[in-house]
Parts: structure tokens; sequence; C-alpha cells
């Protein structure tokens, strides 16, 4: 098996989640081949940053110089994983990956891209129209846009910055640590007024799924009259399929 690397910390409550859906899925594909318990898991390293820290250090869009603190504290996680001997990295947030074309500059190791992964999630379903919801980061950045056009997928216009500043305001009182007892009703309420009927829509920040408990595991899943596309799923499942490629083939 292949070593996992983590970029974990942005926050904790979805790196647990990470942790736990990569374990049970290996679970999983180990237990229908027969395995017995303790049923095996990928060796994984996490390097946990600090989500105060990155916050504070996220800079201007479209100034590239304003990033540089912040590109440099996932490229230092980056490094800190490749010298543990990971064979592969996944930072555990979909923020970051807004930055990825700086942060990967000097590092060897491979990273998987959320970006790649709820896109091909995207297509799997069919849509042809997505609504992408994340930090002011996420939604002000055309990365996922550019990611899914790219699978025949078109996304939404960039909401306005009110907008924008509701849903980063959503996952700061609702979503961090976990979800709220508000959290649901609220994500509706914000998922009703943006997007249009078939519309998939990405739970494009990893603590968003947290509002559907029963989905975690779901790459894409129906719920309240919305069509749901969890990238956090689809990024632990490309995960798994490139940890556990040599035991697939294998057989």
């Amino acid at each position: 098996m292949k070593k996992i690397g983590i970029i974990g910390g942005v926050g904790w409550a979805s790196t647990v989640d990470y942790y736990r859906a990569l374990c049970q899925g290996a679970g999983r594909f180990f237990a229908a081949r027969g395995a017995g318990s303790p049923l095996p898991v990928p060796p994984m390293c996490i390097e946990s940053v600090t989500q105060a820290k990155t916050r504070a250090l996220r800079g201007v869009p479209g100034d590239e110089a304003s990033w540089a603190g912040f590109d440099a504290v996932f490229r230092e996680a980056l490094h800190n994983l490749e010298r543990a001997g990971c064979d592969f990295a996944l930072i555990a947030s979909n923020t970051p990956h807004a930055r990825l074309h700086a942060i990967r500059e000097g590092v060897t190791l491979p990273i998987l891209s959320i970006f790649d992964a709820a896109a091909q999630a995207s297509t799997a379903i069919g849509a042809q129209s997505a609504l992408v919801l994340g930090t002011t980061v996420t939604m002000q950045a055309r990365d996922y846009a550019e990611t899914l056009s790219g699978h025949g997928i078109a996304a939404n216009d960039p909401l306005s910055e009110t907008e924008i500043a509701e849903m980063q305001a959503m996952i700061d009182e609702d979503f961090y640590g976990g979800a709220s007892g508000a959290a649901r009703q609220r994500l509706l309420d914000y998922c009703n007024r943006h997007a249009a009927p078939g519309t998939a829509i990405l739970l494009a920040c990893t603590e968003l799924p947290l509002a559907y408990p029963d989905h975690l595991d779901d790459v894409s899943f129906q719920a309240d009259g919305h069509l749901f596309v969890n990238p956090s799923a689809a990024h632990v499942a490309a995960a798994l399929d490139l940890a556990l490629e040599e035991e697939r083939i294998a057989g």
C-alpha cells in the first residue's frame, strides 16, 4: 500500500472525517477480499497546519505576491510529508487548492487535486451545470469553474460579494468543529435561493458535507430536493484508488 500524506487542520473536523473515511474505505476494500480483523489500512501521515494562521495569511485576489506567506505554509507542510516518506499527498481542504499552482512549486510529491476529483464525480452523474459553494477564496476564484468546464460542466457565475460573505459567515458560525443544529437548514435556505433546478451543488468546503452525516461517504447524493456532490468523498475515493492500486491489480 502507498503511504498517504494529509495536510489537515483547515479545519480539524473535516481532517478527522478524512482519516475516518480513508480507514473505513480501506477496511471495506479488504473485508470484501476476505481479510480478517484487524483490517489493513494504508500508512498515513497527517501534517496539521494552524487554521487561524492560514486564514490571517490569505492574500488579495489577483495579487500573487500577497499570497506568498499562505503558499509557504502549505509548501513547507508538503515538504514535511515528503521527508516522512509519503508516496503522495492530499490537502483536506478546498480553499488551498485555489493556490495549488504556487504551493506545489519545488515540491516533487504528487498531490491529488480535489478539483479534479469533484469534476469527475460531477461528470459521473451526468451534471451539466453546477453551483460551487465554499469559502470566500473558493467562491471568488474561478479554478473550480475552469476545471468543471474542462469536463463539459458549466459552473455558476460568481455570486455577489454579499452572498459570498454570507456563505463564509455560515461556515465560520455553523460549521467550525462540526455542524451546528441550524447548519443544515441555513445551508438549505442558501441552496434554495441560488441553485436552479437540475443543478449539481458542490459542497466545496470540507465542512459543508457535515450537514448531511448520513451521506459523508457518498460522492453524490439527493437530499432536501437537491442533487449534491461531495468533493471530500470524491477526494477520499481517489486517494484510496491510488493507495490501493497494487492491491487492486493483484486481485
